[in-house]
């Protein structure tokens, strides 16, 4: 993970690469004075009827970041004042772009990984994303983007959900690049589908799609991030 900037060399950042752009807000890679690198997710240019849920999800992420602060593998919190949320740089590319093609190391650390989140009373709740996933420049996984985290009691019935969805996700990666590999409990895990999934596909997933298609005019593209 780079050396984050200071608070002072982040107020006078300038812009090194935009990594997206959408209607909740500009994710840019940005240069601190002091030369080192972190992100930026900037919602001062959201248009004005999407500013509240646009502050909403960057909220959301700032508390599942506070939440995993000092965990290796994970974006760390630099800064958040209800316009801009700053986040350490973590040099890698998505699933996607770099598929841990029978890899199953990657797969084991980031089972691990996923562990540590749901110990902190974490749960992602976007990892069917590929997006979502880094492999790191040494092959470790990485795990980004947390606006639509949950924080709860670990041990609570819905947490307790929430992060078996987390690992469904996760072993259906696994089933992409690594099957051979699955164990006969994954394998169960994958086939046993909870009420909550089912409730997404017959209800929220037709409004999302209706709202990001057709009102916001972008597609999720599979987890890859907005059609340009």
């Amino acid at each position: 993970m780079t050396a984050p900037p200071s608070a002072a060399a982040r107020g006078q950042a300038t812009e090194f690469r935009a990594l997206k752009s959408d209607s909740f807000g500009r994710i840019s890679l940005m240069r601190g004075a002091d030369g080192l690198l972190f992100v930026r997710r900037d919602l001062r240019h959201v248009p004005l009827w999407l500013r509240l849920p646009a502050w909403l999800l960057a909220r959301r992420e700032a508390r599942g970041l506070a939440r995993v602060a000092g965990l290796a593998d994970t974006p760390q919190l630099l800064g958040w004042d209800g316009r801009c949320l700053d986040r350490s740089y973590m040099a890698g590319d998505a699933m996607y772009q770099r598929p841990p093609r029978g890899d199953l190391a990657y797969f084991r650390r980031a089972r691990r990984l996923l562990q540590a989140l749901h110990r902190r009373g974490l749960a992602h709740n976007d990892l069917a994303k590929e997006a979502n996933w880094l492999v790191l420049e040494d092959g470790r996984p990485a795990i980004i983007d947390f606006q639509l985290a949950v924080c709860g009691d670990p041990r609570s019935r819905w947490m307790r959900l929430l992060a078996r969805e987390d690992l469904r996700h996760l072993l259906k990666h696994k089933r992409m690049y690594c099957r051979e590999s699955l164990t006969p409990v994954e394998k169960r895990v994958l086939k046993r589908t909870s009420w909550l999934r089912d409730l997404w596909f017959r209800t929220g997933k037709p409004v999302y799609r209706v709202v990001t298609r057709r009102i916001l005019k972008w597609e999720d593209n599979e987890g890859q991030g907005p059609k340009p």
